[in-house]
């Protein structure tokens, strides 16, 4: 079964009294432990329909199912429990807590999501040594260089071991040596956990460790 579908989605924004069709028919599924990358120019829908999947924003028509569940059907309690229990989100933006050091970023996370205590320092610095920074787990988001903040974010995100992962452009602010070590790391993820993931990129090194390719242009999927 699909832990991620999308079915028909359209969305439509409007900018004064003009309708502006972002996304317009959508129709694509996601499996446990696969990787999807979503290509396109920008401007073509993409992070709106990965602001879709997630929860975050709600399509003109059309249907989202998360684990077999149709989120149209849940109240807002229900919708935070589900981007809680069942999503990891990468931003573009980091979205770090600047006054909490990189391992209290991603163990807030974990206490949002149920995890107290010692078990959670632990997880955290679990994922804090699994994306290479072991030795700035102590250091602020503003101690830290651009790709060193979206490492955290990145950790923050796959430390409750969420069964889908969406991220939005994840290597952007990465060297390629620490995009490469991300990626695999994404391909470890889907493989050895079966985690679902959705990574919005311009980056054609994604494609390398991606199951499958979907391309969208102006608001439509073309492959």
């Amino acid at each position: 079964m699909s832990l991620l579908e999308i079915q028909h989605i359209f969305k439509t924004f409007r900018e004064g009294h003009e309708p502006v069709h972002v996304l317009q028919g959508i129709t694509l599924s996601v499996a446990a432990g696969e990787v999807l990358a979503l290509e396109g120019p920008s401007g073509s829908g993409k992070t709106t329909l990965l602001c879709i999947a997630g929860c975050i924003l709600t399509p003109t028509s059309g249907s989202v199912l998360i684990d077999g569940r149709d989120v149209a059907d849940c109240s807002a309690r229900e919708l935070a429990a589900v981007r809680r229990k069942k999503i990891g989100f990468i931003f573009q933006q980091y979205n770090l807590f600047p006054a909490l050091t990189a391992v209290e970023n991603v163990e807030y996370a974990l206490n949002i999501r149920g995890l107290k205590g010692r078990a959670a320092r632990r997880e955290a610095e679990v994922a804090i040594d699994s994306v290479g920074l072991a030795d700035r787990r102590s250091f602020l988001p503003s101690d830290l260089s651009g790709g060193q903040k979206q490492r955290v974010a990145i950790a923050r995100a796959i430390a409750s071991k969420p069964p889908l992962l969406l991220a939005d452009e994840p290597t952007a602010n990465l060297d390629s040596e620490t995009g490469a070590q991300t990626l695999e790391l994404f391909r470890s993820l889907a493989r050895q956990q079966g985690q679902a993931l959705v990574v919005v990129t311009h980056d054609p090194k994604v494609r390398e460790i991606a199951d499958r390719v979907a391309y969208i242009r102006d608001g439509r999927l073309v492959s």
